[in-house]
């Protein structure tokens, strides 16, 4: 009986590290696959007037992306600027200073809720605050409808990273006379810096893909964005959709390959740039 218990309890192991390397391996395949595509078809179209010209109407050959990409990132840093401090601040205060058990699970099912709301829901929602409100389409309402997606995000990761400090570093910079104010910010705070980074970084991948927002707000353009808070704003994936599906044209459908591509480093590019940058100050500290 013992040897059979043993030999059941090792089958079990050798089939749970059998299934746990074929999901890696999964997922590792897939994500080879998705980034093979994309350079493939993105790289034969990929120029220096592509990144530096405007996008054309259809048919008009020549176009380029330069207006979607700068419309991308100020979108992208508009709704980093509105999410980021609220969510943050709400996240160290689930963590650090909530007193109310009821109220604070009350506001964890509510982000949990937002987490799983679909995306164009997002995007109709602020279609109906502000651009229906104000008359006409703009990156600013863009930016709103990808803060609403971000927060929750944001607060939930960082809620969790600050809980997984030791509650023995609190007590010892109490002891030391720091107000807790001072000992959520500048000790636990610091030492979940990275943690915090990395879901800023998740929330801002999320959001740099998402189109269906952005066709309720932003709409799209092939000029260059000037008018960001009152006029429709050129973005990737917005071009990304229309070109790759809506073009009859293959010359159009090439450039939302290249468009797809230039998305794909940007966001490599910023989490391996953010990630080198603090491992190298980590070193040299």
């Amino acid at each position: 009986m013992k040897k059979r218990g043993i030999f059941l309890r090792k089958a079990k192991d050798g089939l749970i590290r059998i299934f746990s390397a074929m999901t890696i391996l999964l997922a590792i395949g897939v994500m080879v696959w998705i980034l093979y595509t994309v350079i493939c078809k993105g790289a034969a179209i990929m120029s220096f007037g592509f990144l530096t010209h405007a996008s054309k109407p259809f048919g008009i050959a020549a176009g380029g992306v330069a207006n979607a990409i700068l419309g991308s990132l100020l979108i992208t840093l508009g709704a980093a600027i509105i999410a980021i401090p609220p969510a943050v601040c709400a996240g160290i205060y689930l963590a650090e200073f909530s007193t109310y058990p009821k109220l604070s699970g009350v506001l964890r099912f509510c982000a949990n809720v937002m987490m799983g709301i679909p995306s164009v829901l997002v995007g109709l929602f602020v279609y109906m605050l502000m651009v229906a409100t104000m008359g006409h389409f703009s990156g600013l309402s863009a930016s709103v409808a990808l803060a609403i997606i971000m927060f929750p995000v944001i607060m939930r990761t960082t809620e969790d990273m600050l809980l997984m400090i030791p509650y023995t570093l609190r007590e010892s910079a109490l002891a030391l006379g720091m107000t807790k104010t001072r000992t959520t910010l500048a000790v636990v705070c610091r030492s979940a810096k990275n943690g915090l980074l990395t879901g800023i970084l998740l929330a801002l991948s999320r959001v740099s893909g998402e189109t269906a927002p952005l066709l309720f707000t932003a709409l799209f353009s092939d000029s260059w964005p000037t008018g960001y808070f009152s006029e429709p704003t050129a973005n990737l994936p917005v071009l990304i959709t229309e070109y790759a599906t809506n073009s009859p044209f293959e010359s159009m459908q090439r450039a939302g390959w290249g468009a797809a591509l230039v998305v794909t480093i940007l966001v490599l590019c910023s989490n391996l740039g953010v990630r080198i940058f603090f491992r190298e100050k980590k070193s040299g500290q």
